[in-house]
C-alpha cells in the first residue's frame, strides 16, 4: 500500500489496498500483505486501513525504506498516468510462516505485478502463490516496473486473471496472436490453463471468459469525478459476485456499476453499499 499523490493532495491506495477495502466494504473479511516504513506516511496508512474497519496484522514495518509513494496524474479523458518511486518498503516484504499461513486459509490470493518488480517482495509473493487455494492476478501493468518473463509467470499460476484492453493487447503483442479481445481471451484461457479471463474496457465495459463461454456488459454511465480505484472497486465487485455464486454475466454486470459508482466520487476507496450498486444499476434501466 501507499500513497497516491494528485494535484489535489495525498490520499492513500495501491491497487491491493484498495481492493481489500471494497471487499471490506461488500461484506467479504479481507485482510492485507504490505510493508510501510517507520515514518509518519505509514503511521497515517496505518490509521487509515483501521479506520476503513481492516486488520492491520499482516502489514509489516520497516526503518531501513520509505513508505511507498506515487505521483498520480488524471488527464483530459479522465486516464491515469503514474510516476512509482522506488525502492520503498513494500518492495521488501519479508515472508514468514503467518503469511504463508494466511494465504493457505483464504479462499482467495489476489496479487497484481507490480508487487514483483523486486526481487525481495517477488521471492515472497512466489513463495505464497505455491499455498494459494485460488489465485487472482490482477494485472496493473505500470511501466517500467514490469517485465514479460514476470508477467507470463504470473499468468502461468493464476486461476483468474483481470486486466485493461490495453494490457490485453500489449500481452497478446508479445506472443504475436490474435488481438480481437474475445478471441484473445480464449487465447489466453487455453495457453495459460486459466479458469477465467477478465478485460475491463472503461467506458465500454467489460468482457469475461469463464467455463467456455464469453460475457459481455456494457459500461454504466455516470459523471466521472476521478477514476483512480474504479478499476479495482470492479475486481472486488466481481469476486463478491463470484463467491456469493451469482450468475456470470449478472456479477459482471454488478463489477461494472461499482467500478462507475466508485468513479462518481474523488478518491480511490470512497465509502459505499451493495443498496447504491443497485441504485445506480436501477437507474440505468429506467
Amino acid at each position: 500500500m501507499l500513497w497516491d499523490v494528485l494535484p489535489s493532495g495525498k490520499q492513500p491506495g495501491g491497487a491491493p489496498f484498495n481492493v481489500a477495502v471494497h471487499l471490506h466494504q461488500l461484506g467479504l473479511s479481507a485482510d492485507l500483505i504490505s510493508r510501510v516504513g517507520d515514518d509518519d506516511l505509514g503511521t497515517e496508512l496505518l490509521e487509515f486501513i483501521e479506520s476503513k474497519g481492516l486488520r492491520t496484522d499482516f502489514v509489516q514495518h520497516g526503518k531501513t525504506h520509505l513508505t511507498g509513494v506515487v505521483k498520480a496524474n488524471v488527464d483530459d479523458a479522465n486516464e491515469v498516468t503514474y510516476k512509482i518511486v522506488q525502492p520503498v518498503a513494500w518492495d521488501y516484504i519479508q515472508y514468514d510462516v503467518a503469511l504463508e499461513k494466511l494465504v493457505a486459509e483464504a479462499d482467495m490470493f489476489v496479487f497484481g505485478s507490480l508487487a514483483a518488480r523486486q526481487t525481495a517482495t517477488r521471492e515472497t509473493l512466489y513463495r505464497l502463490l505455491a499455498h494459494a487455494k485460488f489465485k487472482v492476478f490482477d494485472v496493473n501493468m505500470r511501466p517500467p516496473h514490469y517485465s514479460k518473463e514476470v508477467v507470463k509467470y504470473l499468468l502461468e499460476k493464476a486461476d483468474l486473471v483481470k486486466m485493461n484492453h490495453h494490457e490485453l493487447a500489449e500481452i497478446m503483442a508479445w506472443f504475436g496472436e490474435e488481438t480481437d479481445k474475445p478471441a484473445a481471451m480464449q487465447w489466453l484461457a487455453t495457453r495459460f490453463d486459466l479458469q477465467t479471463v477478465c478485460v475491463t474496457c472503461g467506458a465500454d465495459g467489460a468482457l469475461l471468459w469463464t467455463s467456455g463461454q464469453l460475457y459481455r456488459a456494457p459500461g454504466v454511465s455516470v459523471e466521472v469525478k476521478d477514476t483512480i480505484g474504479s478499476g479495482d472497486a470492479f475486481l472486488a465487485a466481481l469476486l463478491k459476485g463470484w463467491q456469493a455464486g451469482q450468475e456470470p454475466a449478472e456479477a459482471l454486470r454488478f463489477a461494472c456499476a461499482t467500478g462507475a459508482l466508485v468513479a462518481t466520487h474523488l478518491g480511490a476507496t470512497p465509502a459505499f453499499s451493495e443498496a447504491d450498486v443497485a441504485e445506480l444499476l436501477a437507474a440505468q434501466v429506467a
